[in-house]
């Protein structure tokens, strides 16, 4: 255990760890069939200059990255360690990252997110992440959509491969398989929009798209952790 606390304090092997990441991820978008849906929804909204944030479970976030084709993208990484590996691994594609989370930097992110969002660019979120519970959003995004005039645009991805044991279900596309990227209806967020029924309307949209691209290639659907009472942090 001593030795892996090590090797995970390494900056070297972090490093090397992100690359081999980014590698893997850039080898099954050129090798994998894709099917893409919706892909005009973010689009569109660009075209209008609607700020939105496109919002995905935590579990689905590997192959993300590969679905977006607009401009400036942020995405909203928690400070741990573990969340600045997968800020490592997304600045090999050219993405930007704010720090902060639930429990650390919420608000600091959530007035740079507002920022970002204002300013005409993207913010992309997994309202179940860093720590889940897997599929159930926090109210968080609904607070930072609501300050930003923004919409929240559901997305997911799926992909013949492996779902790990992890609390999120994290799901390791197979290269030269299957799969298909989803955009979902934008859902809108009103200044005075009703915090817990936005939240789960969020959560259901987010949990459907999902179950509909499994079905397209086949998978077995992903079952959401128990309901639990929504949290209070802000973000």
């Amino acid at each position: 255990m001593n030795l892996l606390r090590r090797l995970g304090r390494s900056q070297l092997l972090r490093s090397s760890l992100c690359f081999f990441v980014a590698t893997y991820v850039r080898l099954v978008t050129h090798t994998c069939r894709w099917e893409r849906l919706g892909a005009e929804i973010p689009r569109r909204l660009q075209a209008e200059k609607q700020p939105f944030i496109v919002a995905f479970w935590h579990g689905r976030l590997l192959m993300m990255g590969s679905a977006w084709t607009g401009g400036p993208f942020h995405m909203l990484i928690s400070q741990h360690r573990d969340g600045q590996m997968i800020a490592q691994t997304i600045a090999h594609f050219g993405f930007k990252t704010i720090a902060g989370s639930t429990s650390r930097g919420g608000a600091m992110a959530m007035r740079q997110m507002i920022r970002v969002l204002k300013s005409g660019e993207t913010i992309g979120m997994t309202p179940d992440g860093p720590r889940g519970p897997r599929m159930r959003a926090s109210g968080g995004i609904v607070d930072v959509a609501r300050l930003a005039n923004a919409v929240i645009v559901p997305a997911t991805y799926t992909c013949r491969g492996w779902l790990l044991k992890s609390w999120d279900r994290f799901l390791v596309p197979r290269p030269f398989s299957r799969g298909a990227f989803l955009f979902g209806a934008p859902i809108p967020v009103a200044p005075d929009s009703d915090r817990e029924v936005t939240r789960l309307a969020i959560e259901a949209a987010l949990t459907q798209l999902m179950a509909e691209a499994d079905r397209r290639v086949g998978r077995p659907q992903v079952e959401p952790a128990p309901q639990v009472e929504p949290a209070e942090e802000p973000l």
